[in-house]
């Protein structure tokens, strides 16, 4: 099992915005394409200042974390859908993707 976090580093005064979009909007339809969101929400802690906020996501495998994410964003869905409520907000992010055991991935789902 894939694991990836993508901790993303937002504009100022804009993560409960960005949360609220990921949540209502980005999540479900990132769903309809196969991917297991796991958690996603505003970090309880703001490095040098700046809000953030992460996403935990489960892929089968390398090639269908490349798969799925390449359907997912050239998506007329998500291009005309919440995409430019999400990436306005994002003033940088990071990703790491690591192997997981289900039992750590049943660990974090909320």
């Amino acid at each position: 099992m894939i694991l990836e976090i993508r901790t993303y580093r937002l504009k100022p005064g804009t993560r409960a915005e960005f949360v609220r979009v990921m949540r209502e909007e980005s999540v479900p339809l990132v769903k309809k394409y196969g991917i297991d969101v796991i958690d996603c929400g505003a970090s309880l802690v703001d490095e040098d200042g700046h809000e953030e906020a992460y996403l935990i996501r489960t892929f089968s495998s390398l090639e269908a974390h490349r798969e799925q994410e390449e359907a997912f964003y050239s998506s007329r869905e998500w291009q005309q859908g919440p995409r430019e409520a999400i990436v306005s907000r994002i003033e940088s992010y990071h990703t790491i993707v690591v192997e997981a055991s289900p039992e750590a991935v049943q660990a974090l789902r909320r």
